[in-house]
Order: C-alpha cells, then sequence, then structure tokens
C-alpha cells in the first residue's frame, strides 16, 4: 500500500495529515499520463479507504487536494469522515472564494499552495507579486510584496504554504505573524479580478489534469495552450 510505503519512507508509526494529491484514475500499469489511460473516477471508494488509515490512527487527519466545490460536495454526501484539509492554489489573483465559503460552512479548512503564485517557474503566469493592490500595499507598510501575499492569506484563514530553497526568502516567508494589512487596505484585495492561467510551450501531461477536472475554458493555438482553471464564483 501506498501509505505504508511513506510511512517506511519516512520512518515514522503515523502521519498528521494524509492527503489524496489529485482526484484521478489512471488504468493499472499506464505509464506517465495519458489521455487514453483515464478511467472514471471513483472517489468515494478512495475516500472509504482513507477513513480505513484514519481508524487505525495511522492518518490523524485525511483529506484532499485540487478538488472542485461540487466535487467536494458529492464526496461530503458519502463521507463517513469528512476531510479535515482541502489543500489548493490560492492566492490574492486566485482567491478561490466559491470554495473558500463552502469549506467554511462546512467546516474543512482550507490550505493554499502556490500562495504567491510561483514566480520563476515556466508553468504559472500569474504575475502575483507584481498586481498593483499587491505592490502598494507592501509599500505602505514596508514589507515585501511576497510577504503581504503569505499576510493575505493567513488572514483570510488559511494555511500557506510557500516553497523557496533561498535562505533570504525562506526567513522573509516567516517574517508575517507580528503585523497585520489594515482593514482599509485589506478590502481592496476583494476587488482584485480573478484569473489563473497554466502557459504551456508544449502539450504538458499535469494540462490534461487541468482540464480534465478545473478547466471552463481552453484556447489553442499551434504548440502554444492556456488552460483557465479558475472556478467561476
Amino acid at each position: 500500500m501506498a501509505f505504508d510505503k511513506t510511512l517506511e519512507d519516512l520512518k515514522l508509526d503515523y502521519l498528521d495529515l494524509y492527503l489524496i494529491h489529485w482526484p484521478a484514475r489512471l488504468r493499472k500499469g499506464a505509464v506517465g499520463i495519458n489521455p487514453e489511460d483515464f478511467v472514471p473516477v471513483d472517489i468515494p471508494t478512495t475516500w472509504k479507504a482513507m477513513e480505513a488509515l484514519y481508524d487505525s490512527s495511522k492518518a490523524r487527519a485525511i483529506g484532499i487536494c485540487n478538488i472542485s466545490t461540487k466535487k467536494l460536495g458529492d464526496l461530503l454526501d458519502v463521507a463517513r469522515i469528512p476531510p479535515a484539509v482541502v489543500q489548493v492554489e490560492c492566492h490574492p489573483v486566485w482567491q478561490q472564494t466559491k470554495l473558500r465559503e463552502f469549506c467554511k460552512s462546512k467546516g474543512v479548512h482550507l490550505s493554499g499552495y502556490s500562495p504567491l503564485g510561483s514566480p520563476g517557474t515556466a508553468m504559472y503566469k500569474t504575475n502575483v507579486l507584481k498586481h498593483p493592490v499587491i505592490v502598494t500595499t507592501a509599500e505602505k507598510l514596508g514589507k515585501t510584496p511576497a510577504q503581504v501575499a503569505l499576510r493575505w492569506g493567513l488572514q483570510m484563514g488559511h494555511s500557506v504554504l510557500p516553497k523557496s530553497t533561498n535562505e533570504s526568502r525562506i526567513k522573509e516567508n516567516f517574517d508575517v505573524f507580528d503585523w497585520s494589512i489594515p482593514d482599509d487596505l485589506f478590502a481592496k484585495f476583494s476587488k482584485i479580478d480573478q484569473a489563473s492561467y497554466f502557459h504551456f510551450i508544449t502539450l504538458n501531461p499535469f494540462e490534461i489534469l487541468w482540464v480534465y477536472f478545473f478547466s471552463r475554458e481552453v484556447m489553442s493555438s499551434a504548440t502554444i495552450y492556456f488552460v483557465n482553471t479558475a472556478e467561476k464564483s
């Protein structure tokens, strides 16, 4: 079982939190991610296995990543043990308003990965840290745009999961707990236009996942693909 292998690799007896990373299903023996390898998703059966791990105390909490509001609602309808955490991309330019409000109403914690919009990667092109609202707020508070983006998430009630291998940036990311964004500036974040686009020079396997689960529109031309993954609020 994948879970037991994880415990073995980590040399642990239990995990505090175990997540379904992608609510996807591929045929047995599939290599890589190809459209023809997708089979109907059976989240309820997978969730029963997650519940068994929770019952065994090997997983102290269970959750799911990259799931839409509708699919989360479907899961809650059949779950004996509801997910403790839903983990999705979340930042000021993709605030996950509909999903966030639904999670709050159901007592599910929202955890936001890519809270800075993954600057410097080839995949993400949202320019979160260059948004005028974030830049202006940072200048007024004497903070960096990254700190403002992280603080926004904390004040929204999320946990935030920034990633960096740069020591100075790691320290910068930790400096978000002893100050806050004032209400007048914080209110401006709700006015930010929401858009999240994935930019591929060629058809990347991860695009298939986003199209399969989340996309509302796919725009293509020659070798450039844009996938709009923002859930409509």
